[in-house]
């Protein structure tokens, strides 16, 4: 029997998928929300009014309104911001890369933190996964 190679998620949508599917199974009870439209090609009436209805184009993909548990630190939520696998967001030096919308976004994740919030950029499932588990468990998860 030929084995099937595991299922890359490489676009941000999909990625979006998975990460809400995860959120669902692994911590069933947890509170989320994620901004699926935004990886989404609206129309242009939607699109306008997408863009009335939110705060910035820079709100991060997902929220998580569930406080951080305390060996983690204290939080009273997570925000990500989702990008897909092989995304390039710092530099060699550590400096962000030079990208108009990647510095909106890195200055509301700021904004975030400065009111009290975890928010981080996640590439990939893999770093999004381990990012939510250490959040809400305190370190590395079960299973």
């Amino acid at each position: 029997m030929r084995q099937r190679r595991p299922i890359k998620f490489n676009s941000e949508a999909m990625l979006h998928q998975q990460v809400a599917e995860y959120l669902k199974v692994r911590y069933p009870r947890a509170l989320f929300r994620t901004d699926f439209a935004a990886g989404l090609k609206l129309s242009m009436p939607q699109a306008v009014l997408h863009k009335k209805l939110q705060a910035s184009r820079a709100w991060p993909d997902i929220q998580i309104a569930e406080p951080a548990h305390v060996l983690y630190g204290d939080y009273p939520g997570l925000y990500m911001e989702l990008k897909r696998e092989g995304t390039v967001i710092y530099k060699q030096d550590g400096t962000l890369r030079k990208d108009e919308h990647l510095e909106e976004q890195a200055i509301m994740l700021q904004r975030l933190r400065d009111r009290g919030y975890k928010a981080e950029f996640a590439v990939g499932f893999q770093e999004a996964r381990k990012l939510i588990d250490e959040y809400l468990t305190g370190g590395s998860p079960i299973f």
